[in-house]
């Protein structure tokens, strides 16, 4: 029996936490907030209902991706599997939901982003991708061509 699954649009109530485990590998915690807010109708003012906070996990590429792109507040788009946590405390038992991302992504209808290829993500020359070693490397940026008109510098509007 799998997961369930969440797909929805909260808020971070922190900044990312990036670590690394003993093996080098990197894990972020996020903290999400997910609320019900309504306009009233009749009074045309915004109210708050109910709110349901939960702490998500990512790991790799996505978990040093979302440390350097996303900041306490801003709003986004999740998708990620519902587990139980369960830990012992000075002899008390202990449980919450947890959530292991498996995407997330600012919501674009109340921020902008600047979206580039993570230079890890990228094939080498050989067709392998860099070790994880090389990804603290600086990324180089290419330029674009000349005739790029999605360039910056370009035209202000599309070329259609």
């Amino acid at each position: 029996m799998s997961l369930p699954t969440l797909t929805g649009v909260g808020r971070l109530t922190a900044d990312p936490e990036l670590r690394f485990t003993q093996s080098g590998k990197a894990v972020a915690s996020i903290a999400l907030a997910f609320n019900s807010r309504r306009l009233n109708q009749q009074t045309q003012q915004w109210e708050d209902g109910d709110t349901f906070y939960i702490r998500g996990t990512v790991w790799d590429r996505l978990a040093e991706n979302a440390t350097e792109s996303l900041a306490k507040g801003v709003e986004v788009l999740v998708t990620g599997e519902v587990r139980t946590e369960r830990w012992e405390k000075d002899g008390q038992k202990h449980e919450r939901p947890a959530l292991i991302i498996r995407s997330i992504a600012p919501n674009l209808a109340f921020a902008t982003a600047t979206v580039s290829k993570d230079a890890a993500s990228q094939p080498t020359p050989g067709g392998q991708r860099p070790a994880a070693q090389q990804r603290s490397q600086p990324q180089q940026r290419q330029t674009p061509p000349q005739d790029d008109p999605w360039a910056t510098g370009g035209p202000t509007e599309p070329p259609f």
